[in-house]
């Protein structure tokens, strides 16, 4: 890992931890704001602590991506957890009838970078 790219990832860390510590929930409440505040904090570390023997460059920026887009899209829509998405059970499929193995594959390139670790930490 180059310097430059350890600091922006030690950058978006301090960014992750410092919404942590300045997240309000939307409803306002206090105990949904602590719950929603520790889970920031603890799939920042899971996550964080998971990649940190990355070495493949690719895979950095692939994961730098992935913590920008979480981030962004969980100030915006003002919730903390990742946004599911939501495809029919065989909505993907040819109408020639497809193997269910191909099912799984349309669906592993059907899904948005900001959930690309999500399935695997929960």
């Amino acid at each position: 890992m180059t310097p430059a790219t350890r600091q922006e990832v030690l950058g978006l860390y301090r960014r992750v931890l410092q919404i942590a510590k300045t997240w309000q929930s939307a409803s306002g409440q206090v105990e949904e704001t602590r719950r929603e505040k520790e889970y920031i904090r603890n799939e920042a570390r899971t996550l964080f602590r998971k990649n940190k023997n990355v070495t493949d460059p690719e895979l950095i920026k692939q994961c730098i991506e992935e913590c920008e887009a979480r981030i962004e899209i969980g100030l915006h829509y003002k919730i903390p957890y990742p946004r599911p998405i939501h495809l029919p059970p065989m909505g993907l499929a040819h109408k020639q009838g497809r193997t269910l193995r191909h099912q799984e594959k349309l669906r592993k390139i059907s899904k948005p970078i900001y959930l690309q670790s999500h399935d695997e930490v929960s």
